[in-house]
């Protein structure tokens, strides 16, 4: 019998208000957070209920793919899910002594991003590799880097827009454009050639390519608090643009986000949708996939393929 660990990773979040702080400190790699940022982010998570929903939704859908694997999985052949943070319990590093423990015989590492970046995705793996490089461990590791493309997933996204289209009066439905966004990231990455965007934007095409949509549009949120350049277009001056051209209804599709939390629950439901309202504008929200079975069966999907893929010289 070969057993499969399969880690699925996630960003991480504060479970209550109180540990707001020492998860910024992680984020911020222990220097400490000035005040009127740890006030911002603190008010942010009380609006959204006083917590990070991440954890809960990832272990979810955690769940659902270890069921998909283990139907599907060939003779011979078990797969087990475990959750890891990159920024809060359970970190990383505390859930791979449990996978050595249940002496899994590879382990298959999955973010729950679909869009490659060395930024993000990149520093999710070097976090397990820096943990099993630390207990001298030699489990082989199936890096699965992006699943921007696989069909359950673009096929849930399409499922979520049009039943959010219907919340809209229907004459007025084939006219709502959608806006595609996503976590946006420095700049500086474009330098070395890092996929990011091209990994969104194929994304985004094959989910035009299924609906047609009459308008569309593409940009990036939560951009970070520094002064250097962010990736865009941002929303605020994409909001403003459509304002401009007449626009009073808009349905807002995070493709790059796949589950409830902050940067959807406020950055989206709250600031994003404050701004619109002031320029007149009707803003709706896809519904986010969280453990939709379509993204469960795209997780698995994506992990399955990576196992059962012949080494090279196989």
């Amino acid at each position: 019998m070969r057993t499969i660990g399969v880690l699925m990773m996630a960003y991480g979040g504060p479970n209550n208000l109180d540990e707001v702080e020492p998860y910024l400190a992680d984020i911020r790699h222990g220097r400490p957070t000035p005040p009127e940022l740890l006030e911002e982010i603190t008010e942010r998570y009380r609006q959204i209920g006083g917590r990070s929903p991440i954890l809960e939704l990832t272990t979810a859908q955690a769940k659902g793919v270890e069921r998909a694997l283990n139907a599907a999985a060939p003779e011979g052949v078990t797969y087990r899910t475990y959750v890891g943070m990159r920024h809060w319990r359970p970190y990383i590093d505390e859930v791979v002594p449990r996978m050595l423990a249940d002496d899994v015989d590879a382990i298959a590492a999955i973010v729950m991003a679909p869009h490659y970046s060395r930024m993000s995705v990149g520093a999710y793996l070097g976090k397990l590799n820096k943990a099993l490089v630390e207990r001298g461990a030699t489990v082989p590791v199936i890096p699965v880097e992006s699943w921007k493309d696989e069909p359950a997933f673009i096929e849930a996204i399409a499922r979520r827009i049009e039943a959010a289209l219907a919340r809209f009066p229907e004459e007025a439905r084939a006219d709502v454009p959608l806006l595609f966004t996503a976590h946006s990231l420095p700049a500086r990455i474009l330098e070395s050639g890092d996929p990011y965007p091209q990994e969104l934007q194929a994304s985004v095409e094959l989910v035009v390519e299924r609906l047609q949509p009459k308008h569309w549009r593409w940009a990036f949120q939560s951009q970070g608090a520094t002064a250097e350049p962010w990736l865009g277009p941002s929303v605020e001056e994409t909001l403003e643009e459509l304002a401009e051209q007449g626009f009073q209804n808009l349905l807002f599709v995070p493709i790059g986000f796949v589950c409830d939390h902050v940067e959807v629950l406020y950055d989206v439901d709250i600031e994003h949708r404050q701004q619109a309202e002031e320029l007149g504008i009707r803003l709706e929200r896809i519904d986010m996939l969280n453990d939709d079975p379509g993204l469960v069966e795209a997780v698995a999907s994506a992990v399955s393929r990576a196992v059962m893929q012949p080494a090279a010289g196989d």
